[in-house]
């Protein structure tokens, strides 16, 4: 305590002093841009590894970042998204996982944390999906080689559970709002991003896709292609019998073509089944 009662003094003498006038605005209100998801992890501080100002990120930190699914829980983290987009009109988030992270660890052996922090058990509970997916998929790693995958895969994970929220999905829909995944590798300080177009974590400055999460959703053209085929079948039912096979051609036709068409549905930017031979290479 003694170390952080001389810090504030340190902070009011100098920082503050010399800041002044950004502390006068913020007294005003917050404006912030960013919203950002990360670990309660005393080794990651989301403003000193991006150095943004006091001001320019909204956070929210719990243990190994997890974004409860819409609905799943009422807890504070479903609140505060809703305030950030809603009020504070934030325009980008960022989930930052990092590396040696207590939380996945956990979620790695999660029956003997049951045990031993139950109330830890059951918020890990909000990761499943994760837990699962390097179950099924990645069985045959040892725990020290699934943990920076369970990581990056975790992080992945919260971007589709941010989507479930629909102030999220709405924004998305209007293309006012950026999804990004990180992962901080603490040893070396390097911070790695998810790039949709080659399925990996990369160098944020090396990465091929722009920063945007891309979230593809064209329903209206979807909505005009079905309508076109159903109007197609109507009429050939308001003519006489002998149409009635040309009526299933078309029915079926139209149903042949409908992946296709469905491609224009909202898709997950998840990995590929062979997440294991490209995942977090650059961690290593």
């Amino acid at each position: 305590m003694k170390k952080l009662i001389e810090g504030l003094h340190r902070f009011h003498a100098g920082y503050f002093e010399s800041h002044k006038e950004l502390f006068e605005k913020l007294s005003q209100g917050q404006h912030p841009r960013i919203l950002f998801i990360t670990c309660s992890d005393s080794r990651i501080d989301p403003n000193l590894i991006t150095q943004a100002n006091v001001g320019d990120l909204f956070v929210i930190r719990n243990a190994g970042n997890i974004v409860p699914p819409y609905g799943a829980t009422n807890g504070g983290e479903g609140a505060s998204i809703e305030y950030a987009i809603t009020a504070l009109g934030i325009e980008h988030i960022i989930v930052c996982g990092h590396s040696h992270c207590g939380a996945m660890k956990g979620l790695l052996k999660m029956s003997k944390l049951e045990e031993q922090m139950p109330l830890v058990y059951d918020w890990l509970k909000q990761a499943e999906a994760t837990r699962r997916l390097l179950k099924d998929n990645y069985g045959d790693l040892s725990d020290e080689e699934v943990l920076p995958i369970a990581i990056a895969e975790n992080v992945l994970t919260q971007l589709e559970n941010l989507a479930t929220y629909p102030v999220i999905r709405s924004k998305l829909y209007q293309g006012k709002l950026a999804l990004h995944a990180w992962v901080y590798n603490i040893e070396s300080g390097d911070v790695l991003a998810y790039d949709p177009v080659s399925h990996d974590f990369v160098d944020l400055e090396t990465r091929n896709a722009p920063p945007e999460f891309i979230y593809d959703l064209k329903p209206t053209n979807y909505y005009r292609k079905v309508s076109q085929a159903n109007s197609m079948i109507d009429d050939t039912h308001d003519s006489n019998d002998s149409s009635s096979s040309m009526a299933y051609q078309v029915k079926e036709k139209s149903e042949t073509k409908a992946p296709a068409v469905t491609n224009n549905y909202p898709r997950s930017n998840r990995l590929s089944l062979e997440q294991a031979e490209r995942i977090y290479r650059g961690s290593y």
